[in-house]
């Protein structure tokens, strides 16, 4: 068991909380926001017993329902203030607010604070670790990126980014905490803004965007487009072992010896967008239409069930631990 500290305890720094908690680690937490630990005590609750029943109306596993266990409120902690809650901290995950000026002042502040054993990561989701910890002195180099996935009380994967001050025993500790709490870690070797998996969507995301833009097809049409047909298979094994499968016996070789050629053609004829006013609105209007009479929280809710029971049969054939 590990003492973790919790910085920032909105929605992702209370996902956090639960998967750590639920993992049987000691949780220290601290936001200075009024009643931001009152919330704090509510959202873990929330997304335990959210966990809990979908895991069984899904018929989850032994593993699925031990991390939907309620955790005691004894080994959750919330502190006065910064440094006293990373002050013996094992690991530090860090969910501040989305703006570089803050990130880089609270790490500081952490890295000042804490143990000098311990990993600082933090939840950023396009901020590089070398812009996270420019005014770090104390050990700059364990400061890494531990960026989650929303609903990240469900979703397994993390991506660690290293900066190239890091030491390979930081990395691997963070990757260790990480899956011993069931989360898939990915390793990003390289300092890229948006680090893999955003970079990925925004890819998808342009050429959405383009095509809504030039009329070629709805905003519903994009979604079905996705949700029923290449995302099915993408949340199985990933767009790349997929499309090794596509070549049978003669796996990506066939593929890439074959279709790369049209495939290249078709990545070169992708177009740029801007997201001026006129397609905003296009989109907007779009989904609005999409979603029409339909609840958002209830839709929500739907998505996380179904994402338990997608978690559950990926776990039952050994894509997740």
């Amino acid at each position: 068991m590990s003492t973790i500290a919790i910085i920032g305890t909105g929605v992702i720094g209370a996902a956090w909380a639960t998967g750590f908690l639920a993992a049987g680690h000691t949780v220290t937490a601290f936001d200075p926001a009024p009643g931001a630990e009152a919330r704090l005590r509510e959202q873990v609750s929330t997304f335990v017993g959210e966990a809990g029943a979908a895991a069984a109306s899904a018929g989850g596993d032994s593993s699925t329902a031990a991390a939907a266990t309620t955790p005691s409120s004894d080994e959750l902690t919330f502190a006065p203030s910064l440094a006293e809650a990373v002050a013996d901290a094992d690991f530090v995950q860090e969910n501040g607010p989305e703006r570089l000026e803050v990130k880089q002042a609270m790490l500081a502040e952490i890295d000042a604070a804490a143990p000098a054993s311990a990993v600082i990561a933090s939840s950023t989701s396009g901020f590089s670790p070398s812009q996270l910890n420019a005014h770090a002195t104390k050990a700059p180099g364990r400061i890494i990126v531990g960026h989650p996935f929303n609903p990240a009380h469900l979703v397994p994967l993390v991506e660690v980014v290293p900066s190239t001050g890091t030491s390979a025993t930081v990395v691997d500790r963070a990757l260790e905490v990480y899956r011993a709490i069931g989360k898939k870690p990915i390793l990003v070797r390289a300092e890229l803004p948006g680090h893999v998996a955003n970079r990925l969507q925004a890819a998808m995301w342009q050429e959405a965007y383009s095509l809504v833009d030039r009329g070629v097809v709805s905003v519903t049409d994009i979604d079905t487009a996705i949700s029923s047909g290449p995302g099915l298979r993408w949340a199985i094994l990933g767009p790349l072992a997929q499309q090794s499968l596509s070549g049978g016996a003669g796996g990506m070789r066939h593929v890439l010896d074959h279709l790369g050629p049209p495939q290249e053609v078709w990545m070169h004829d992708l177009e740029q967008v801007h997201l001026g006013e006129d397609l905003k609105e296009k989109l907007i209007s779009g989904v609005d239409e999409e979603l029409d009479g339909r609840d958002p929280a209830v839709l929500a809710k739907q998505r996380d069930d179904m994402l338990l029971e997608i978690i559950a049969l990926k776990r039952k054939y050994g894509e997740l631990p």
